[in-house]
């Protein structure tokens, strides 16, 4: 649920604000002095903060701009001046929006939704996404090189998260030894011990399968090589 912190001296505006914001399933908190209302807004989690311009103690403006030194969740400005100089002072501050008194709060309600949106799609295409594998409880985090199985991490050396996920990107395919050995250790077989590919599939597997002997993820085909089976 997002939790909204409206910073109004209007106990009337702020409760009417936080009843419509209410039924629409949003979190609400209030505060009425501008002190208090910025401790709240750079202390607390919020999803989103509306503001009021004129407010004891500390005006909206100078809250805005404390608000953008630390966060950059959309603040709402509200006021009754409607001088184009004020909007251009809020909007210059930090302030995503600015909403001039009196106002539908169900226009309000919208504006807020909107903004969440919008902040959502801003901040997902931001935050890179790892590439992930995820087969039947096993989850392989490539950039992270993590492996876990149902939720517990297990902790792999490097040839082993390497041989891993190679196989696990390669699914139903049976690469030969030989194969995997050029692969992974970037070494012809004449020219390394080829034995270790089969040591580090053993290793992988007490680390990975329920029961080694019926193995439900590296399957031996004998005479033949491994594969990762989907």
């Amino acid at each position: 649920m997002d939790r909204i912190l409206i910073i109004e001296d209007d106990e009337d505006i702020a409760y009417l604000e936080r009843d419509y914001l209410i039924a629409s399933d949003f979190a609400v908190d209030v505060a009425s002095r501008g002190d208090t209302g910025l401790e709240m807004a750079l202390q607390g989690h919020y999803d989103l903060i509306i503001l009021d311009v004129m407010l004891p103690e500390k005006d909206g403006f100078e809250i805005c701009r404390e608000i953008r030194k630390d966060k950059n969740i959309p603040v709402l400005m509200v006021s009754a001046k409607k001088e184009d100089i004020d909007k251009i002072r809020g909007l210059g501050l930090g302030a995503d929006d600015y909403i001039t008194k009196p106002f539908s709060p169900s226009e309000l309600v919208a504006r807020v939704k909107a903004h969440l949106d919008r902040y959502r799609r801003l901040t997902k295409a931001a935050v890179p996404v790892n590439d992930v594998i995820e087969i039947r409880g096993l989850r392989i985090d490539k950039t992270a090189r993590r492996v876990w199985v149902n939720d517990e991490e297990k902790i792999l050396t490097t040839k082993e998260f390497d041989l891993l996920a190679f196989l696990a990107e390669n699914p139903n395919h049976v690469f030969r030894k030989e194969e995997l050995f050029r692969e992974i250790w970037d070494m012809d077989s004449l020219g390394g011990d080829i034995a270790t590919v089969t040591v580090h599939i053993k290793k992988i597997r007490e680390k990975i399968e329920f029961n080694t002997a019926r193995p439900q993820y590296i399957d031996t085909i004998w005479g033949v090589g491994y594969r990762f089976k989907i």
